[in-house]
């Protein structure tokens, strides 16, 4: 069936761009490390005194101010800093006031009602010790869509720092919530969870396509796991391979394949790949161990994966045809699950250590491992966020299995799901 929740953006109307500065895109890249962005928002200018307006506007700013806390590039000046200053008057920006106060980065919000259940908002950023607009946007959208709006708006800011968006991204993942394992989406802050499929089967693993359209995962039709492609906004299944169990698909960042795992010959998991479209398959890897768990590289020119060829389960990197086949995991007895982050200088794995699961991350650069989690309980299944700074995983930190965000360095732990157990998320890029 058709995801009607989802066809919801279509009914998001975008007004006008109004790009302050047309001879020019202002873009402004950061670098890790560098200390986050000292950034003002004042609450948003109101022009009507519906309630309607009031409430829009309260929810726009909240969802907008904890989009950009999270994304880790900014830094919100306190609120008090703004009562040292005068008001703010959208016509007549006083830069030099807002810098006196330490701000970077200014936005100013403007909301007014609109048709129906519609309302009007205006955003704009400027750089304050240059004087200038970095952007502006108007929208007219329902009441309904004020968290896709103001999650937009956030993205559109991270663009002008050279950043990827985030805050409009998807995750898929697994919910027994209703009795049975079937997919599930939300938005990356575990809004608007939506039931994907409705089957009185198990299905496991969903892993998004690079364009976002798609989804693979692996579904006990017909008492075996099959590999299946969903398209989730269409409502269309495609089987791709039905024979032996299939598992772990990965899609390639570059859109053109599909790497899973599968006991297709030999009765042991081998690694494969095929189309997109799920074409062509192809055996990759060839030994009696079992390979399992399949990652690419950002550049999709080597595949991470999972392999007790050594003879406990390792973290192995290899070319994307198979060859080149190299370890990267040393000093433990169980390494699995490895994700390799979208910036491409680290990957994320659970190891066991006296029979605890922990996520760590290891710097393929420096070779530093880092400890995310810290707890007794069973933290597994990590996935990065599409800009890298953060990572979902599944705990059972509170008894039953929820996922939660963390991210790259440990720090701003969150609790995304409730309902039922939830397992085995990705992240859309």
């Amino acid at each position: 069936m058709k995801i009607r929740g989802i066809l919801l953006y279509t009914s998001l109307l975008l007004l006008a761009v109004l790009f302050l500065h047309p001879q020019q895109e202002v873009v402004l890249s950061i670098k890790e490390g560098m200390p986050a962005i000292p950034l003002a928002i004042p609450e948003f200018i109101i022009h009507d005194s519906s309630p309607k307006t009031f409430a829009a506007a309260e929810t726009l700013y909240k969802i907008l101010y904890d989009d950009l806390k999270y994304s880790r590039v900014f830094q919100h000046l306190p609120k008090s800093y703004y009562s040292y200053i005068e008001s703010l008057n959208p016509e007549k920006i006083l830069f030099k006031d807002w810098e006196s106060i330490q701000a970077k980065i200014l936005f100013v919000g403007e909301i007014s009602d609109g048709d129906g259940d519609n309302i009007i908002f205006e955003g704009k950023l400027y750089d304050v010790k240059a004087e200038r607009g970095i952007f502006g946007k108007r929208y007219q959208a329902e009441i309904s869509l004020l968290r896709l709006v103001a999650h937009k708006v956030a993205d559109e800011i991270m663009k002008r720092f050279g950043e990827r968006e985030i805050f409009t991204s998807k995750i898929v993942f697994i919910s027994n919530r209703d009795s049975n394992d079937e997919l599930y989406m939300m938005d990356y802050d575990g809004h608007n969870q939506t039931r994907l499929t409705f089957n009185r089967i198990k299905d496991y693993m969903p892993a998004w396509s690079a364009d976002g359209k798609k989804i693979a995962y692996t579904s006990y039709l017909r008492e075996n796991a099959i590999l299946c492609i969903l398209n989730p906004y269409e409502g269309e299944r495609l089987e791709v391979q039905s024979r032996g169990t299939n598992f772990s698909p990965a899609f390639s960042p570059d859109g053109k394949k599909l790497a899973f795992c599968s006991t297709l010959e030999e009765g042991n998991s081998e690694i494969y790949v095929c189309t997109s479209e799920g074409k062509n398959i192809r055996r990759l890897t060839f030994n009696k161990a079992i390979d399992t768990a399949p990652s690419w590289s950002p550049t999709s020119r080597e595949i991470a994966f999972t392999s007790d060829r050594g003879g406990t389960p390792q973290i192995y990197i290899m070319d994307a045809e198979g060859s080149n086949i190299r370890r990267i995991s040393f000093g433990g007895g169980y390494f699995d699950a490895p994700s390799w982050s979208p910036i491409g200088d680290m990957i994320a794995y659970v190891s066991r250590v006296y029979q605890i699961f922990d996520i760590y991350v290891q710097n393929l650069r420096t070779k530093q491992t880092i400890k995310l989690t810290e707890s007794n309980a069973r933290n597994e299944s990590p996935c990065w966020s599409p800009d890298g700074r953060h990572l979902i995983f599944s705990s059972n930190l509170t008894g039953t299995i929820q996922l939660y965000t963390i991210d790259y360095d440990g720090a701003n732990l969150r609790r995304l799901t409730s309902k039922g157990e939830n397992k085995l998320a990705d992240w859309s890029r």
